[in-house]
Formats: C-alpha cells, sequence, structure tokens
C-alpha cells in the first residue's frame, strides 16, 4: 500500500515542477522584480480566489485543524466556520484601494507600500524585522505538518519527508517565483476540495453513517458532541479571541496583503470574493468534520495532528490514499510558497536594495541573488523544524498573531486615514508586536482572552496617541477617499 502511496506522492510532485517549468517560461511583461514577486500583477478572478485560499488554508487547517476537531470534538467544527468571511474581509478591505495605490507608487512588497505611504525607513525596518521573525515559526509549522503527514501516510521516517517536503519547495518557490506559486496554487486548490469532499464521505461511510459517528463521539465523550467542546473549551472569550486572530485579524498578514495587488481588474476582485468564500466555507466544513467524526473511526490516537493522514490511510483504498495525500500537501505546499516569497522580498527588496539602489538595474544579479536566497531561507527552515512540538496548531497561532499585531492597524488606517503618519504607525507597530511577544511568550489571558485581543486594542491606542505627536505626511503620499 505504502508503493501506491509513495508513486501517487511522486506524480504530484512531478505535476508541481511541472507548472514551475511553464511558469518560468512564460512572456514577461515588466521588470524582473515584479515578474518575480507579483506575475506582472495579472491575476484573474479564479487564480486570485484559489491563490488567496490555499494561502490562508495551510498545514494548520489540514493537520492541526482536524487535530483539534479530533480532540475538542463538533464545537470546534462549528469554531472552525468563523474564518468563512476572511476572502471577502481581505478582498473587500484591501482590494481595490491597496491595488490602486500599489500601481501608483509601483509597490512590489507590502514594504513599498508603507514606505509610500508613511515615508519613514524606520517604520520599513521595524516591520521587515518583524516579519522575518515571525515567518521563522510560520514556515517550520508548515513544514512539520508536510514532514509528519509523509511520516504518517507513505512510511517515510520524520527527517527524511522533512527533506523531500522542504527541497521540493524550495526550488520550485526559488526558480519559478510569484507565476509559480500561484499556478500550483490554482492547481493545489482543485485537489484539496475534491480530496475533502472524498475523505469526509469515505469518513462518515466508515463510521456507519453521520447518526452512528455522532453516538459512537457521545459515548466516547458526551463532551465531544457539545457547542462548549471537550474540557469546555470553546468559552466565549476563546471564540472572540479565535475570530479575532484567524478572521479579522488576517487582513493584517503581509502573504495575504500582496496577492491584493497582484490581480488584473476589478472583475478579478468581485469574482474572486465570490469564489474564494465558497471554497473556504467547503474545505473548512469539510476537513475539520472529517477530523471531530474521525474520533468515532479511530477512537484512541495519541497524536490528534495525525488524524487526517490516518484516516486517508484507513477510510480510503490504496491509489485514492495516495492521490488525496496531495491534498492536505497541496495546502501546506501552497502556504510554504507564499511565506518563502515574501520572506525573500524582504531581504532582497525592503533591505537590500534599500541600501544599495544601484544594484536595481542589473536583473541578472539580482535573479542570481533572489533565487539564492529563497534557498537558503526554505534550508534555515527545515533545520528548524527538525525538532516539532506535538500540535503545531499552537504555533501556527502564535506566528499568525505576532504578524497581525504589528502590521494589521499600520495597513487599515494608513488606508483610510487621511491624516496618519509615521509616528502613529510606528508606535502601533511596537506596541503590538512587543505587547504580543511578551503575553504570548508568558502565556498571559487577561480576563480569558487570547493575547492577540489586548495586543490590538493597545495597538490601535498607540496608533492614534502617537499620530498626534507626528509629522503629516507630504500630500503626494496621502491618500484620499475617491482613490
Amino acid at each position: 500500500m505504502q508503493h501506491e502511496v509513495i508513486a501517487a506522492l511522486i506524480i504530484y510532485l512531478l505535476v508541481v515542477f511541472g507548472l514551475s517549468i511553464y511558469a518560468m517560461r512564460q512572456r514577461r511583461t515588466g521588470t524582473f522584480l515584479s515578474e518575480y514577486f507579483l506575475g506582472s500583477r495579472s491575476m484573474g478572478g479564479f487564480v486570485l480566489a484559489m491563490t488567496l485560499t490555499t494561502t490562508y488554508i495551510s498545514a494548520s487547517s489540514f493537520i492541526g485543524g482536524p487535530g483539534a476537531a479530533y480532540k475538542y470534538g463538533l464545537g470546534w467544527v462549528l469554531l472552525a466556520m468563523i474564518q468563512v468571511p476572511t476572502i471577502w474581509l481581505s478582498l473587500g478591505i484591501l482590494g481595490k484601494k491597496f491595488a490602486i495605490l500599489a500601481r501608483r507608487y509601483n509597490a512590489i512588497t507590502l514594504n513599498d507600500m508603507l514606505q509610500a505611504r508613511y515615508q519613514s525607513r524606520v517604520v520599513v525596518w521595524v516591520a521587515s524585522i518583524s516579519l522575518l521573525v515571525a515567518f521563522v515559526g510560520a514556515i517550520a509549522v508548515q513544514f512539520i505538518g508536510g514532514a509528519r503527514l509523509l511520516e504518517t501516510a507513505a512510511g517515510i521516517n520524520y527527517e527524511t519527508g522533512l527533506l523531500i517536503f522542504g527541497i521540493t519547495i524550495a526550488l520550485y518557490t526559488a526558480f519559478g517565483g510569484f507565476r509559480a506559486s500561484v499556478l500550483n496554487d490554482t492547481m493545489q486548490g482543485m485537489v484539496m476540495l475534491v480530496g475533502t469532499i472524498v475523505l469526509l464521505v469515505g469518513v462518515i461511510h466508515a463510521a456507519g453513517g453521520l447518526h452512528s459517528a455522532v453516538d459512537k463521539l457521545q459515548h466516547i465523550n458526551p463532551q465531544l458532541v457539545t457547542p462548549q467542546g471537550a474540557d469546555n473549551i470553546l468559552t466565549p472569550t476563546f471564540m472572540t479571541s479565535f475570530w479575532v486572530l484567524v478572521c479579522f485579524g488576517v487582513i493584517g498578514l503581509p502573504h495575504t496583503a500582496v496577492r491584493c495587488i497582484s490581480y488584473k481588474d476589478s472583475k478579478a476582485v468581485h469574482r474572486g470574493i465570490l469564489i474564494g468564500t465558497v471554497v473556504v466555507s467547503l474545505l473548512m466544513l469539510g476537513m475539520h468534520l472529517a477530523g471531530a467524526l474521525g474520533r468515532a473511526v479511530i477512537p484512541d490516537l495519541t497524536v490528534p495532528d495525525l488524524v487526517i493522514p490516518t484516516l486517508m490511510l484507513q477510510v480510503l483504498p490504496p491509489w485514492a490514499a495516495g492521490l488525496f495525500l496531495a491534498a492536505p500537501m497541496a495546502a501546506i505546499m501552497s502556504n510554504v510558497n507564499a511565506h518563502l516569497l515574501q520572506a525573500s522580498a524582504t531581504i532582497i527588496k525592503d533591505l537590500w536594495l534599500s541600501a544599495h539602489p544601484a544594484k536595481l538595474h542589473n536583473e541578472q544579479r539580482l535573479k542570481r541573488i533572489s533565487t539564492a536566497t529563497t534557498l537558503v531561507i526554505g534550508v534555515l527552515m527545515m533545520l528548524a523544524a527538525w525538532r516539532p512540538p506535538e500540535m503545531i496548531i499552537w504555533l501556527n497561532l502564535l506566528a499568525f498573531g505576532g504578524l497581525e499585531a504589528v502590521f494589521l492597524w499600520p495597513l487599515v488606517l494608513g488606508l483610510y486615514w487621511e491624516r496618519a503618519n509615521a509616528a502613529g504607525a510606528l508606535s502601533a507597530m511596537l506596541v503590538g508586536g512587543v505587547l504580543y511577544a511578551v503575553l504570548a511568550t508568558l502565556k498571559i489571558q487577561y480576563l480569558g482572552f487570547h493575547p492577540i485581543v489586548p495586543s490590538l486594542l493597545l495597538s490601535l491606542l498607540a496608533f492614534v496617541i502617537g499620530n498626534r505627536f507626528g509629522h503629516p505626511v507630504p500630500q503626494a503620499a496621502s491618500i484620499t477617499v475617491n482613490d
């Protein structure tokens, strides 16, 4: 059986490389930096929806989320559906306005936008350092998820699986750039959708039907079928915190924001919102419900994160298990390539080129350095993932929260508050980032709220106060509501 699983995986990886080679050979319509990091802003609605969805839905959603649903029950499935409006919020709030300004400023990275808006190198440096630190955890989580998937489903030991997975992603991202990333995202999004539906049907069938599965959960632990979940974890404060962290706060994630400036036209935005919301809804419901009901099929897993790959092997025929191993693999690969490109863009465009602007015109050298940087980051992240924790969802949420605490208000208020200035943005970034790091490290949950809630509230207050002491941004950089 493992040979069939491995054969399907090899075929899948060959398709990924094939799409990357195709992307590399596409006609370049702009500069190397615009093509490598933005795909020359050419995404249509379907591709935009799929790349946003697959960038957001990661190892946490396909491995960690179902693992939590396995542990805490059907209440966690309800909690996961809080994420349904994510694409709508991201494109609705950032979407058109963000893209118009990005084109006006010829911005390629998020930090280009911050520099153009606030006219402050200090803001850019704080943003760059924060982004790179948070991405260590974010990328390591995805590598851990991919290696665990190979370990369970294909019988490959963790370290070998980590090497296969990490090298594959680093290579196709480094050489294919943004265009390869979004083309693979589109293909992987469709694989994820089909795989999720097939797996859920298989789990329900193996459990003897939906009614039988719920009865078995109730027999194992009556709390598994309550809205509060096992151990009564799903309190109102926990649910509020979760909504802020994985839905509203996603607007401030740099790799999400970059995709909001890389689409072709306004029709792509409208189509992306509709398609993306439907796909996110189906994926969230399907994967988390499979994880929760999976406990009726496999009641004694000691590591909850292994529920999806274990279910694949148990409830699907060997050829289907091998084929749909690609679904969670797709989610993880899409998320990693987005993070890798964003980290590489930060180092090359925001830090190195800002110190050496004369290098901007040597495109061959830029290409070599960008490719090498992406590869090196990938290798470093593999090393960071060498010794994984038991449940990766908490590490992923920690990295998520750190990025949101730093970037959310400078992004949103920079777009919609004309008088916002660098002092306000810097105050918000420092207060939000430092406070979140302290609260999360010390595991302090004031009034039961996740650290992201007080961090964002005080970050907003810091922005307003700091803004009163800063200097107005020159008119050329300010933003009018009519843009």
